[in-house]
């Protein structure tokens, strides 16, 4: 009877600190992806020839999503104004003030429309302009809705590294 009762005890000393463990590893993931980074997958033609089609695992940091610390050329992850459930990735190419000109429909018209980007908002454009549902579309976005900063491509490996803020690549004069 004696050593039913200490393997109970042994029992519950082990389960608890496997408790705690798991506790622990579950708050360390909470706060981190919470608060400082997380991971991306990223996929469709809108941000060719920077972001390959067929899928792209990023690492996007929460940090610097405050106004004062995006800038033009930064790739961003964030809610979207049209359905809640997507994440799109698309490039920041005008912050508050800025005066964005722009082709609303590339593929139909050549009609261009000049915009300011107003106060606690961003504007934002896939890289590939012909396909991609943008501020063109929705309008300037608010940072509220920017969930993070992409910083790194972690997948397809032989593209690991850092994805560092650079001006839109031009692929035509209409975009």
């Amino acid at each position: 009877m004696g050593s039913s009762s200490s393997f109970w005890n042994i029992a519950s000393r082990q389960a608890m600190k496997s408790g705690v463990f798991v506790a622990k590893i579950y708050c360390f993931l909470h706060v981190t992806t919470n608060y400082v980074g997380f991971p991306v997958y990223s996929f469709g033609p809108s941000m060719i020839p920077t972001l390959h089609p067929w899928g792209n695992v990023l690492l996007a940091e929460r940090i610097t999503t405050r106004s004062e610390k995006l800038s033009r050329g930064d790739i961003v992850v964030f809610q979207s104004p049209e359905d809640p459930k997507k994440t799109p990735t698309k490039r920041v190419v005008g912050i508050e003030g800025d005066c964005i000109s722009f082709v609303a429909d590339p593929g139909k018209n050549h009609h261009s429309k000049t915009i300011v980007v107003p106060k606690g908002h961003v504007w934002v454009q896939g890289d590939y302009v012909h396909n991609s549902r943008d501020s063109r579309m929705f309008g300037p976005i608010p940072y509220g809705l920017i969930q993070g900063k992409v910083l790194w491509r972690v997948w397809p490996f032989q593209d690991f590294g850092p994805l560092r803020p650079t001006d839109r690549p031009q692929l035509d004069k209409y975009g």
